[in-house]
């Protein structure tokens, strides 16, 4: 298939936040997350570069870009005991030079990377206005805004490489990240990509379609190949893969859906088989609901298809939708259907999974954390409580029609939690009924905007005064709304207090 052609769009939120896709023949809406600098990996084997500055920040620098196969021009006045010793190591393979010199423009003369490392600002300033007038990436140390290019801190697994950065902001939370995954990636990775690179080109000889390659793939990285590697039984692993690639049939890709419940935002929600299914799909439609911080974590190469709803203003109908994850799945593609919160909880997974049943595709769901439980547990109001609530019920705050038109006398009950989704619109309806068929009108009621993430916002109150405090308080959805004595505990277990989250107005 071919590549993705992505073009801005106009939506209600940040125009750069959202880009439309053409995937085949169809053109879908996608997210993608705005990031200060592209990672990427450089080649500068045998290819000339710059260092400016002569102690032992440059002389880290210098050894960095020795390993990576540079040939490296050092310029300093003076050079530390560190880059003296490595001149008398690598001068003689004529991998590194030194200039005994202040740095003037003519260093740059055939350079393909330069980093400044001196103690002095001037110079350091005056080495990035010569690079970006040139074209060449450059690095100032500890200074990014004069840099066109930023040093990651890296785990190296040859040929494997990790790099982690903050984009400059906090390099020593960098530098923490790294050792922990220094503890996580083991140094047979090494090994095993090695060994996975001499495999490559016959792995893709033997299988035509780039589904069936990445499938062996993925089975042979995660069985007894990759075990016996890390155990250090390198010639059984070699034989254990021959024999697989010369017995693993070239059958047609078989599709399936996979229904993922993404939970109510916080990416921590997530489920480990959730984790797992996001990172081996081959196509992705989402839900407006899914955070962008959970889209993420999906894999970067994987298509994304936006199929969001807001209220009376559906991006693709709900029957587009069904349709679109059978022709898919028909395709061939492992279809990753992403649904904010549980998919079976006011998410219509029931719908599409009729649709897949009655058309012969395989599924499996996978349950997420609702909103109810999310928001619920992190505005500090359980939704059942001994001593104040005997039942919980989840109701939606409008029909497919738009009305809402709910059974009043079993929602006004006492000693019942009621928990409203998709209840902003109709908030003053839903309260004035509840009031006129039997709850007081000092019946505690709160409403959560964006549970569990950082805009979280919660307004604790009662049935007659909580739609105007919501009104004045500008919410937008998605928001939840919870009726009952649980409210009254907000105040004493709120334990998440993101940054603008509003206070509990009254009892």
């Amino acid at each position: 298939m071919q590549a993705p052609m992505l073009q801005p769009c106009s939506r209600r939120s940040k125009p750069e936040e959202y880009f439309r896709v053409k995937y085949g023949k169809d053109s879908f809406l996608i997210q993608a997350k705005k990031v200060n600098f592209l990672p990427i990996f450089l080649d500068i084997h045998d290819r000339n570069c710059v260092v400016a500055g002569g102690g032992e920040v440059a002389a880290r620098k210098v050894a960095m870009l020795l390993r990576a196969g540079a040939r490296v021009t050092v310029v300093a006045p003076r050079l530390c005991s560190e880059l003296l010793e490595q001149l008398n190591e690598q001068s003689r393979e004529g991998k590194l030079v030194y200039r005994a010199e202040t740095f003037h423009g003519d260093h740059l003369a055939d350079a393909v990377l330069v980093i400044a490392a001196t103690d002095d600002f001037a110079v350091n300033q005056r080495i990035s206005e010569a690079a970006n007038r040139l074209r060449i990436p450059v690095n100032v140390v500890d200074n990014p805004a004069l840099c066109s290019f930023i040093m990651p801190s890296i785990v190296d697994r040859t040929p494997v490489v990790v790099a982690v950065s903050s984009g400059g902001t906090s390099p020593v939370l960098t530098r923490l990240l790294r050792a922990r995954l220094e503890t996580m990636i083991p140094t047979a990775y090494g090994r095993l990509a090695a060994y996975a690179g001499e495999f490559r080109d016959r792995v893709k000889h033997r299988f035509s379609q780039p589904a069936k390659r990445r499938r062996f793939w993925e089975r042979v990285l995660q069985g007894p190949f990759a075990e016996m590697v890390f155990a250090g039984k390198d010639q059984a692993a070699k034989a254990w893969l021959e024999h697989e690639l010369e017995n693993e049939t070239e059958e047609p890709v078989k599709g399936e859906v996979y229904l993922v419940g993404a939970g109510p935002g916080d990416p921590e929600l997530l489920t480990f088989r959730a984790m797992r299914l996001m990172q081996q799909a081959d196509v992705v439609v989402y839900d407006r609901l899914v955070s962008p911080e959970i889209l993420d974590m999906l894999r970067r190469d994987t298509p994304r298809i936006y199929a969001g709803k807001e209220r009376n203003r559906h991006t693709m109908p709900q029957e587009s939708i069904n349709d679109l994850l059978v022709r898919l799945a028909r395709e061939g593609k492992r279809v990753l259907r992403l649904k904010g919160g549980d998919p079976f909880i006011f998410g219509r997974g029931g719908e599409e999974i009729e649709t897949l049943s009655g058309n012969g595709i395989p599924f499996e769901v996978v349950p997420g954390i609702t909103a109810a439980n999310g928001a619920a547990s992190y505005a500090g109001i359980p939704l059942t409580h001994r001593d104040y609530a005997q039942s919980c019920i989840f109701v939606t705050g409008h029909l497919k029609d738009g009305s809402v038109d709910l059974d009043w006398p079993m929602l006004a009950r006492p000693k019942q939690t009621i928990v409203v989704y998709m209840g902003l619109l109709g908030l003053t309806v839903l309260c004035k009924q509840l009031i006129a068929h039997g709850l007081p009108n000092t019946t505690p009621a709160a409403i959560v905007q964006q549970g569990t993430t950082r805009k979280q916002r919660v307004l604790a109150a009662t049935l007659e005064t909580l739609p105007d405090l919501t009104a004045a308080a500008h919410l937008v959805p998605p928001t939840l709304v919870i009726v009952g004595e649980v409210v009254k505990l907000h105040r004493k277990l709120a334990w998440f207090q993101p940054e603008g989250n509003l206070p509990g107005d009254a009892e």
